[in-house]
This record gives C-alpha cells, sequence and structure tokens, in this order.
C-alpha cells in the first residue's frame, strides 16, 4: 500500500519559524524545548488547565469550500434601503490594486513619513475631496463611520462654546436613527442633553451650545439651513451638517451656507456595503478650529532637501501625549477606506462625479413622474435620491411583491421609501415601476416611463453653482493606464509587510494571509445592506454566530458584542457598559478608573471619553505595576470605584507574576476590571482575561486575529464581557442585538464592519486550538530570540522573574544622548537597511519597543538584528569621535536615492555606507523617497489639501 502524505496545516504557513530555525533559535537561548520558555515566561498561577475546546483546524482549500456554502445562505436582493448604505461600482482597477493588495493593506499608520509618501499622498487626496465637497477649510483623514463622525462633532462643538454653562445639544429630528443612538451614548459621558425636534422650531434657549441637522434629511428631502445657520451664529451656536457627500456635487455644500462642522460617510465613493462596514467617515470644518479637530490630518511640509513631503501634522495632540486631556482618540481612523474613496473621486474626477450624482438624481425623478402617474402620492417635494410613497392598504402586497421580484425597500408603516444609488439602472425604474403598476392592476405598458416628465427635485436656490476637484490630481487619471500607474506609483513609495517586517511593539503586524482576504470582496458578503431582513443574512449570522462562540472560548467570557470598529472604540464601549452595569444597581456615582502609568494612551483618553476620571497608578523600577500603589488608591477611592484599566501582558513587555491579586484588590473595592487586549497575541492558548480575572477585554481583531492594519485603519475593537456584564452590551436602534438594558449603539452598523469579521473567523478556523496556541508560543520565542541576539548592544528595560519578556521587548537608547544621537535617528536610520522602526518613545521616552509576532522566520529577525548591531556600531563611532556629532550616517538618514546618485556628495562618509550598509540591503534595498521631514515647519504652516492649481503653473518665458 503506498504511503499517503498529510494535508499540510495552514499553521505551518502562518507560523514563520521553521522545525531547524526552532531548534537553532533555542539554542542561542539556552533551552531544549519551547515548553522551558513558555514556563519560563508564563506565570503557572494563570496557565489554561485545558487545551482551547474549538473545531478542528481547516485547510485554505476547504476553508474557502466552505464558505461559499455560508455565503449562499446569505440572498443578496436589490437594495433600495439607503438609510446612509448605498450599492456602488467599486472600479475593478481600485479593487484589484488597493482593496485586494498587500502592497496596501499592509502598511501600518504613518508615522514614519519618510517610508510612507503613497499613502500619504492618497490621504491627503481625499482630504482635498472633503474639503471641495463640503466648501469647508479644513478636514481630517478620516473618522471611524457617519454616527461616530457626528458625535466626534458634537463634542468639538460642546468644547467650543462661549457659555461653558450651556449643555444642550439640539439635533434635527430628521436624522438617521444609528446616528441619534450614538450621539445618545456619546453624550451620556459628557452629561449633555439631547433637544431632538424640527430646526424651525429651536427654542430661544440659553442653555443650547449646537445643532445638528442633516443634509439631505433621513427622510430624503432637502432643507434650507442658510437662515437657520446664520440665526444661531448671531446667537453664538455652532451649526453642524450631517451630508451626503455625492449628493454635495449638485447641492450647495454647507460651507457655503454657513455650517461650522460637517461631517458624513464616503461610503458611496466605491466601498461597498459589506453589511455595515469598514467605511471611511470624513469630518470637515474651519480653519479656526484645527487645534480642535479629532484624529489624524495629512499635512503637507519640507524634507531635509528642501523638497515637497507630507507628514501627520499636529501630533502632538496624540493621545500618547496628551493621555487623558486628548481632544479625541486617534486610533478611530479608516485609512485603507479613505484611500480607496480619494482614489474613486482621482478616477472620476468632478465630470464623472457630477455625472454619477446627476444619473441618480435624473433616474429618481423619473421613477417621481412615472409614480404619479399611477396615482401614487409621492411625499418628497425635494429630494436628491429619496422618495416616500405613500401606500395605505397597499403597504402589506407592495412588501410581498417586491420580495417576490428580490427587492429590499425602506418601510415605515405605510410609507415605503426608495433610494436609488449608482447601480440603479433606467431597467431597474421600469422593474420598480412594473411593481407598483401591478398593485393598481396596471401594468409597465400602462406608463410611459421614457417619455416620463422629469423636473429637478432639488431647489433652484439650493444647485451647486461653485466649483470642485480642480487640482490636477483628479483631473489627469480617467484612463484605466493612467490609473493603474498613479496607484502603483504611490504603492512603491511606501513601505509595507510586503518588504519587510514591521516590528511596532504593541501593534502586533503580523501575516495577514491571502485566503483570510479572499471572501472579503465575495457579493454575497460585500454587497448586503446592515438593515437587510434577517432571512436575508444567514450567512452573515452564522459566521457572527460562530466567531462569537470561539472567542468567548479563547478569552473566558460569556458574549461577544462585534460593534465597536476599532480598538479604542472597545476601551470606551466597556467602560460604557461597566458604567451600565453600576447604574443599574444603584452605584451611578462610580466614577474613578484607576490607570497603571505604563499604560496604553488610548486608555486615558478613552476613559475621559466615557466620562470617568482618571488616577494613575505607579510603576516600580522594574516596569510592573506597583501594587501597593494600587491598593492604597483603591482604598482612598473604593466608594466611587469604577474600574481598573489593565493591558497584560503589561505594555512593558511583561507577564506580571501579581496580576490576579491585582484584579482581586478591584473586585474588593467594588469594581470592574477592563483589560486591554492589545497584547492578547501573547495570551491566546496559555491563559485568558477570564481566567485571570477580569471582566470586560476589547480584542484588536486588526491585530491578534489578523485584519490588516490598512495603513491605519480599518480595525475592530469587540468586547468580551463576563456573564453579570451581558445584559448591558451595546444595543441598536434599527437592528436589535443586545437586551433592554443594552447602552445605546457605539457605532452605526449594529454588528460595527461586519465585513472584516470574515477574516478572523478565517483566521482562527484554519488554526485550530494547537495552531493558536503555538502561534502565541511562537510569539514569545521571536521576542525573545530578539532580545537575546541585542540585549549585548542595547540595554533591555523590563523583563519577568525569570528574565524572559512576553511577546514584545523594549530598547533603551537613552544614554545615546550624550552622544547627540536621539531615538528618532535610529528610527530614520532603519529606513536605510529596509526596516519599519519599531514603537518610538513609548511607553518610555528615548525607547524603542519591538514586537516581531509569530510570522517572521529566523532569517528575518536575523537581518533586523544585524541592522540594529549594525546601527549600534555606527553609533560608537561617534561615541569614539570617528564620527563627527552633527553630520553622519544616522543624523543624515535616511537616504534617498536622489541624495546617493547627485552630482555632489558633500558626506563625511561613503555612498555605499549610506545606502548599502550590509550586504542584504543590496539585493532587497527599499528606498525612502525623501530625506528627513520637518516636523515643526509642518505644524507652523498647516496645509492639509493639495496644493493649488497655481503651484502647477509655469511662468511665461
Amino acid at each position: 500500500m503506498s504511503k499517503v502524505h498529510f494535508q499540510e496545516k495552514f499553521e505551518e504557513r502562518h507560523i514563520g519559524p521553521s522545525a531547524d530555525e526552532t531548534a537553532a533559535m533555542l539554542d542561542t537561548l539556552g533551552l531544549q524545548h519551547l515548553d522551558q520558555l513558555i514556563d519560563e515566561t508564563v506565570p503557572a498561577k494563570i496557565r489554561t488547565k485545558r487545551p482551547l475546546a474549538l473545531p478542528t483546524a481547516m485547510g485554505e482549500t476547504a476553508y474557502l469550500r466552505r464558505m461559499k456554502t455560508v455565503a449562499a445562505k446569505n440572498r443578496v436582493f436589490k437594495s433600495y434601503i439607503g438609510q446612509g448604505y448605498y450599492d456602488v461600482i467599486l472600479p475593478s482597477v481600485i479593487q484589484r490594486n488597493v482593496f485586494e493588495n498587500p502592497g496596501w493593506y499592509t502598511q501600518y499608520t504613518p508615522y514614519q513619513a519618510e517610508i510612507a509618501q503613497g499613502r500619504l499622498q492618497a490621504l491627503l487626496n481625499f482630504q482635498t475631496m472633503v474639503i471641495d465637497l463640503t466648501g469647508m477649510e479644513i478636514a481630517n483623514a478620516s473618522l471611524l463611520d457617519e454616527a461616530t463622525a457626528a458625535a466626534e462633532a458634537m463634542f468639538m462643538q460642546y468644547g467650543l462654546r462661549k457659555n461653558k454653562n450651556a449643555n444642550t445639544y439640539f439635533v434635527d429630528s430628521n436624522i438617521y436613527p444609528q446616528t441619534l443612538d450614538v450621539l445618545r451614548t456619546r453624550a451620556q459621558s459628557y452629561g449633555i442633553t439631547l433637544l431632538v425636534g424640527s430646526p424651525e422650531e429651536i427654542p430661544d434657549n440659553d442653555d443650547i451650545f449646537g445643532t445638528l441637522v442633516q443634509y439631505p434629511g433621513a427622510d430624503g428631502t432637502i432643507a434650507d439651513f442658510g437662515d437657520l445657520a446664520e440665526r444661531l451664529h448671531n446667537k453664538g451656536i455652532t451649526t453642524c451638517a450631517v451630508a451626503d457627500l455625492l449628493s454635495l456635487t449638485l447641492l450647495t455644500p454647507p460651507g457655503e451656507w454657513g455650517a461650522d462642522v460637517v461631517v458624513g460617510s464616503t461610503q458611496r465613493f466605491g466601498i461597498p456595503m459589506g453589511f455595515g462596514g469598514p467605511h471611511a467617515a470624513y469630518f470637515a470644518t474651519k480653519e479656526a478650529y484645527k487645534r480642535n479637530i479629532p484624529g489624524r490630518i495629512i499635512g503637507v511640509t519640507v524634507d531635509s532637501n528642501g523638497e515637497y513631503a507630507l507628514r501627520m501634522a499636529l501630533q502632538t495632540r496624540e493621545q500618547h501625549i496628551r493621555r487623558d486631556k486628548a481632544s479625541s482618540n486617534i486610533c478611530t481612523a479608516q485609512a485603507l477606506l479613505a484611500i480607496m474613496a480619494g482614489f474613486y473621486a482621482v478616477y472620476h474626477g468632478p465630470k464623472g462625479l457630477l455625472n454619477i450624482a446627476g444619473r441618480i438624481h435624473d433616474l429618481t425623478a423619473l421613477l417621481d413622474s412615472s409614480l404619479r402617474q399611477l396615482g401614487y402620492t409621492q411625499l418628497n417635494r425635494t429630494y436628491f435620491d429619496t422618495l416616500r410613497i405613500e401606500l395605505g392598504e397597499l403597504a402589506g402586497p407592495l412588501r410581498a411583491e417586491a420580495l417576490n421580484q428580490a427587492i429590499n425597500l425602506h418601510y415605515q408603516g405605510t410609507i415605503a421609501g426608495i433610494s436609488i444609488d449608482e447601480t440603479t439602472t433606467y431597467q431597474d425604474i421600469e422593474t420598480l415601476v412594473g411593481i407598483f403598476a401591478k398593485l393598481k392592476g396596471k401594468t409597465i405598458s400602462d406608463v410611459n416611463v421614457a417619455a416620463a416628465p422629469v423636473s429637478s427635485g432639488i431647489p433652484r436656490a439650493l444647485q451647486r453653482t461653485s466649483d470642485y476637484l480642480t487640482h490636477p490630481v483628479f483631473n489627469n487619471y480617467h484612463s484605466e493606464h493612467e490609473m493603474l500607474r498613479y496607484i502603483k506609483s504611490l504603492e512603491a513609495k511606501d513601505l509595507s509587510l510586503c518588504h519587510s517586517m514591521i516590528p511596532l511593539g504593541s501593534c502586533t503586524m503580523k501575516l495577514n494571509a491571502t485566503t483570510e482576504m479572499i471572501p472579503v470582496t465575495w457579493p454575497e458578503f460585500s454587497n448586503l445592506h446592515p438593515f437587510a431582513p434577517a432571512d436575508q443574512v444567514g450567512g452573515y449570522m452564522e459566521v457572527i454566530h460562530e466567531l462569537n462562540q470561539w472567542l468567548c472560548e479563547i478569552t473566558g467570557f460569556a458574549k461577544v458584542s462585534f460593534q465597536p470598529n476599532s480598538g479604542a472604540q472597545g476601551e470606551y464601549a466597556g467602560l460604557m457598559v461597566i458604567r451600565a452595569y453600576h447604574e443599574s444597581r444603584g452605584e451611578g456615582h462610580r466614577d474613578v478608573v484607576l490607570i497603571p502609568a505604563s499604560a496604553h494612551g488610548t486608555n486615558p483618553a478613552s476613559a475621559s471619553m466615557a466620562g470617568l476620571k482618571v488616577v494613575v497608578v505607579n510603576c516600580d523600577e522594574r516596569g510592573n505595576i506597583d501594587v501597593a500603589d494600587l491598593r492604597a488608591k483603591a482604598e482612598l477611592h473604593g466608594a466611587n470605584l469604577s474600574a481598573l484599566m489593565v493591558t497584560y501582558p503589561s505594555t512593558h513587555g511583561v507577564f506580571e507574576e501579581p496580576i490576579t491579586t491585582i484584579c482581586d484588590i478591584i473586585h474588593h473595592y467594588g469594581g470592574q476590571v477592563y483589560m486591554d487586549g492589545a497584547n492578547m497575541n501573547a495570551q491566546v492558548g496559555l491563559t485568558s482575561p477570564g481566567l485571570i480575572g477580569a471582566d470586560v477585554c476589547h480584542l484588536n481583531l486588526h491585530k491578534t486575529f489578523c485584519i490588516p492594519h490598512g495603513g491605519g485603519g480599518p480595525g475592530m475593537g469587540p468586547i468580551g464581557v463576563a456573564e453579570h456584564l451581558v445584559p448591558f452590551l451595546p444595543n441598536h436602534a434599527v437592528i436589535e442585538v443586545s437586551g433592554s438594558e443594552g447602552i445605546s449603539a457605539v457605532s452605526a452598523a449594529p454588528w460595527g464592519s461586519a465585513s472584516i469579521l470574515l477574516i478572523s473567523h478565517a483566521y482562527i478556523a484554519m488554526m485550530g486550538a494547537e495552531g493558536l496556541t503555538n502561534a502565541t508560543r511562537f510569539a514569545i520565542l521571536n521576542a525573545n530570540y530578539i532580545k537575546e541576539r541585542l540585549q549585548n548592544h542595547y540595554p533591555v528595560l523590563y523583563a519577568g522573574a525569570n528574565g524572559r519578556c512576553a511577546h514584545e521587548l523594549i530598547l533603551d537608547c537613552r544614554a545615546f544622548k550624550a552622544s547627540g544621537v536621539e531615538v528618532s535617528d535610529i528610527a530614520k536610520r532603519l529606513m536605510d537597511y529596509g526596516f519599519h522602526a519599531p514603537t518610538v518613545s513609548f511607553p518610555v521616552a528615548g525607547t524603542l519597543m519591538v514586537e516581531p509576532t509569530e510570522s517572521e522566520s529566523k532569517a528575518e529577525l536575523d537581518r533586523f538584528c544585524d541592522a540594529l548591531i549594525a546601527i549600534r556600531e555606527e553609533i560608537t563611532a561617534i561615541e569614539t569621535g570617528q564620527a563627527d556629532k552633527q553630520h553622519n550616517l544616522l543624523k543624515g538618514a535616511p537616504h534617498t536615492v536622489a541624495m546617493v546618485s547627485a552630482d555632489v556628495w558633500d558626506k563625511p562618509y561613503p555612498r555605499s555606507q549610506a545606502a548599502f550598509p550590509l550586504p542584504f540591503v543590496r539585493e532587497h534595498k527599499f528606498w525612502p523617497t525623501v530625506g528627513r521631514v520637518n516636523d515643526s515647519q509642518g505644524d507652523r504652516t498647516l496645509i492639509c489639501a493639495c496644493p493649488p492649481m497655481s503651484a502647477y503653473e509655469t511662468s511665461e518665458v
């Protein structure tokens, strides 16, 4: 009988080190077995006693075959539901070369600007698009979704209020219910009172600090808010408009009628609905508020050679620095989706966008006229894309007939809403008219659709007259050949996981396997509306149910909410759940949260957003939580203690031994333990938050569970909770996803960015229990191998009781400052070696925090270590006087091809040493495209849009 070979495991593809490499790495550590390392690293007291109870690992082919069956349980009807979500046409050139391209989706947030100029330019395009279409002066580089963007606007308006005693926010009743739901959640944190009503009836009340209106409204009507905005300005009240960005190609932009803030979604710019996300929200405002605008802003500056360069601007507001004083949480962005939306505008240009919007409006008007011919009452006198038909007793029959023809409408009592989108055709209008005709006992032949008189539903006074997207970038790339080359030219400027490891501590830049990504773009998953009827979304419900079960098993919790669509939002949601729990017990006064000094900066920022008072707990000389200080502060604030926020392993990369004691102290004083799940990659299969004693934990699916970072988003931050907190998990105004005690929504969609849950589902299904546990073990091995190789060259700041680190480590570079070398110099010099820097100056200033993940091979780890060792030798040359303090390899870094190939070379070191410092660099050279970026100039003169046309004009000879 012939030998049958076993099918290879996905685990073997995901985990980097081979068996021989593993043996060599263990030998370097002086160990015989990997279990020895785990025993020396993870405290025995918190080790799990049994393997994870998960289904048997599936092979890649088997998983995709199975998911085809699951996908078939989703029935993709033609959607006219609208309500902020629309079917779109994603240009194939963008789908294949951005959405499905690891050169774009595996990038990190562009903190290291010199190797991120491509995505920075793409995000600058996005900001310019938003500024032009809204008529505002400044925009950020995206937020999570329309509802959370509206909540951010409310908070900014609250901070800008002239009457500091005012705490009422007036909200237009004609807004989407999901937006109002999220506003309610955020208002509760700050004691803001929401007053909902018609804008024409805003009371003359000194307690009102701001207003929010929707344009067009949730019912599709278009109101003129110009007089309202002027009247409110005269009273010191600011106005926010939630605007459909595509409609602004036809409508007067809010900036021209007096809005102070404009927010909304860019989902219509080629981003599939995906059962709710991810989609990039936008946020635009006035130049005067640039220091108050939430999130990230891309700005124009120059590099060390005086050339055009881009960077993330105003980074001193970032939460790692301002912590509980942060104006918002910077980890709330959707970079990949913003990049795609910006490319959509580049590809279509102003004429193309106008054509798309115009066609949508024309088809809407055609449908309006045809239905009126049939004798129906259409309620919207003004509209862009949405009609409302009063049906009376025909409401039931219409719903039945529409479903029979695989069509979803938006129903409110006896009114049917119809929202036309980019995918709607003339034939679709005929189909709709035919359905309505049938209810009247007629046929489509009784209506001459083509000859129906059509008039604009946009009031003449609100028809746009101003230009937009006049910049060359929106007018030069309309053929696919030119667009492809433009996309590739930007991609080539960015370092991603396609090039080398990205060893960012706390950010877990691991493999995003291709098989995990494939189902995301299948139409059965990507084209579903989040408010589609339950009997049409069986496939999604199966995935969500299974993923919930699996994550509960991994975390030791009772239930998971998938609504938070970023890690930072998971923190916020978890704290709000804890708050609701305390209130249910008559202890709503509990408002103090203890946070270790070592914590992620997102922790205090999220606590502040949740309306809690932050008390910092000290760390000892070894970087661990000072238990005595914790106990003292827990006792001092016991009556008002809400929670402890703790990261485990710690942000210092250590499994702190007394973690169960820490949890016991908090519980003793009536508080809850919130665990930051950023470091779950060191827990899975070995321990769990529930076993340790946590009550809540958010999970960064874009870290531990393989959703790509996408250049700074998308992310997913679901929260797992213990049994007693389950009733308080977030609910939703449109689709019920929790019980009556659940907090109001934290995101616009019921299950957050549902489409990318498929990625984590695939990862867990293909790894299985053993594979997931091994991933954790190898993450710890890789980190300790780096520690062993580098500790004689760079001091390693913290270690556990047995001298081991967890999945990450901190290299101390502070001593180099005496020789004029800053940690940022090391970060820039690493670019010359082809590597992205580790996390710089966090959690300790002057340090590098390194996390290799389990996905990197020994060969790649060695290249990285060789690079850092070589840089240490370059520092030694400065320390010993062999190299000049001001003019050396580190201060000159990064070195671009333009610098190295210039006719003049005035550096006191060879070109070859600058560009090709080690043999492997010459074989796989990645060139930074700009010299060192001038941060201070960018902050002094903030430019957050593409240069004006005048910058491209040449003078006459």
